[in-house]
C-alpha cells in the first residue's frame, strides 16, 4: 500500500525569478514602492516621472518578479556620452535619490538586477544616498558576489532628530526654549496679524507653491547665491515639486508648515513624511523680520504638529548643523555617492581609481561611520 507523502517532504524549489527591461518608467514601480520600507515609500512611479520632467532624461526600467510580484524596480538615464556606457538613477537630491525594493527581497533578486544590468551600462551611479539605504544594501552585497567593483565617496553627514527618545526623557522641548519661542512670537506679533498654517493632500496648488517660492525670493538664497539651489522658484527646483504633487499619494507626504504676517508669507518649513519619518527638506524665511526668529518659530510648531500626527523622528539630512543640533539632532548615518561598475576590465580600472573617484567628494568628519566599498 502506497503511503501518501505530507507536503513538508516534498523537495522546494526556489522561487522563480524574472527580469524584464522596459523604456520609460515601468508601472510596477509602485508595486515595489507599496512594499518598501515605510520611509522609501515615495519613490513611486511619480517621484521619477517628476525628475525626468523637471531635469530631463529617457528612462528604461529593470524589474525583477519573484514569482509574479515585483520585488525590485530600478530606473535608470543615460549620463555622459552614450558611447561610456555611464548612467545613474534619476530622482530629486532631497532627501535622496535610489530605487524602491520591497522589504522581502534578497540577494538574489540583486545578483538578477545586475546580471541585466550589464548588458545596458557600464557604470551606474547611485547617490547621493544614505549608508544603510536598502537598495544600495541589497546592490553592495550582489556586487560582491558577482565581481562588480562598488566605490563611494562621501559627501556629507546627515543629522537626525529622535523626538521620542526625548520626550521620554522629558527633555524637549524644553520649558526655557518655549519660553524665549513666545517671547519672540510676541515681538513678531508686532509687524502685523500672524497666521500660522499647514498645506498637504488636496491643499497643494499653484498659490501654495507661489507663497513657497516667494519667501524664498526674499531669503538669503536670493541674496547671496544665483538662486538655483532654491526648492520652489522657477529658476530653482519649484518644476519638480509641483510635477511630484500631481501623485495624489506624494501630495499627501509633502507637508508645508507656512508663517503669513499681515497675509505676507514671511517664513515655510517643507518636509516630507513617509511614516513616522518626517525629512525635513528646505525652510527658509524673510530675514525684514529674522531678528524674531520666524523661522525658529514656525519649525517647533510644526515638530508638535508631527508629534500629534504621530511622527517619531526626524531626518535634517546634510547642511547646517548648527540650529539643528541646538534642537537636538546628533549624526546620523553618512551620505555617499556610489558607482557600480562591471565586472572585468571595468572594474578592475575602477578599482585602481578609487582614490581619484573618492577626493572628488568632501572631506569625511570625525565621528561618522565608515562604510568601506565591497570589492
Amino acid at each position: 500500500m502506497t503511503k501518501p507523502m505530507s507536503l513538508d517532504e516534498f523537495t522546494r524549489l526556489p522561487p522563480a525569478l524574472t527580469m524584464d527591461c522596459v523604456d520609460g518608467l515601468a508601472g510596477g514601480i509602485d508595486q515595489v514602492a507599496a512594499h518598501a520600507a515605510p520611509t522609501h515609500r515615495f519613490l513611486r512611479y511619480g517621484w521619477y516621472d517628476a525628475a525626468l520632467q523637471a531635469y530631463g532624461g529617457a528612462a528604461r526600467t529593470l524589474t525583477v518578479a519573484r514569482e509574479g510580484e515585483t520585488v525590485a524596480a530600478l530606473p535608470f538615464i543615460t549620463k555622459g556620452p552614450a558611447r561610456l556606457g555611464m548612467a545613474e538613477v534619476p530622482g530629486c537630491y532631497w532627501p535622496f535619490r535610489s530605487f524602491p525594493v520591497r522589504e522581502d527581497a534578497d540577494i538574489e533578486a540583486g545578483k538578477t538586477l545586475l546580471d541585466r544590468l550589464r548588458r545596458e551600462v557600464r557604470v551606474l551611479r547611485i547617490g547621493p544616498v544614505y549608508d544603510g539605504d536598502p537598495g544600495l544594501e541589497l546592490l553592495k552585497e550582489a556586487a560582491k558576489a558577482r565581481g562588480w567593483a562598488a566605490i563611494d565617496r562621501f559627501v556629507a553627514d546627515s543629522y537626525a532628530l529622535d523626538m521620542a527618545a526625548l520626550r521620554a526623557e522629558g527633555t524637549w522641548p524644553r520649558n526655557s526654549t518655549l519660553k524665549k519661542n513666545r517671547f519672540h512670537e510676541k515681538h513678531l506679533g508686532e509687524h502685523g496679524a500672524l497666521d500660522w498654517g499647514f498645506v498637504s493632500g488636496a491643499t497643494w496648488d499653484e498659490a501654495a507653491f507661489a507663497a513657497l517660492g516667494a519667501v524664498e525670493e526674499k531669503s538669503w538664497i536670493a541674496a547671496r547665491t544665483d538662486g538655483s539651489d532654491a526648492k520652489f522658484t522657477g529658476a530653482g527646483h519649484g518644476a519638480f515639486w509641483r510635477r511630484a504633487a500631481a501623485d495624489p499619494v506624494l501630495a499627501d507626504m509633502m507637508w508645508a508648515a507656512m508663517l503669513r504676517v499681515d497675509g505676507e508669507p514671511t517664513a515655510f518649513s517643507f518636509d516630507l513624511n513617509a511614516g513616522s519619518l518626517k525629512y525635513a527638506i528646505a525652510n527658509s524665511y524673510d530675514p525684514r523680520v529674522g531678528k524674531h526668529s520666524p523661522g525658529k518659530l514656525l519649525y517647533y510648531r510644526n515638530l508638535l504638529q508631527a508629534i500629534e500626527d504621530g511622527i517619531t523622528n526626524v531626518d535634517w539630512g546634510a547642511g547646517d548643523s548648527g540650529y539643528k543640533r541646538v534642537i537636538g539632532a546628533a549624526k546620523g548615518p553618512a551620505i555617499r555617492d556610489w558607482l557600480f561598475v562591471r565586472p572585468g576590465i571595468p572594474a578592475l580600472a575602477a578599482k585602481m581609481l578609487r582614490s581619484i573617484w573618492r577626493r572628488s567628494g568632501h572631506r569625511q568628519t570625525p565621528g561618522t561611520a565608515t562604510q568601506p566599498a565591497e570589492d
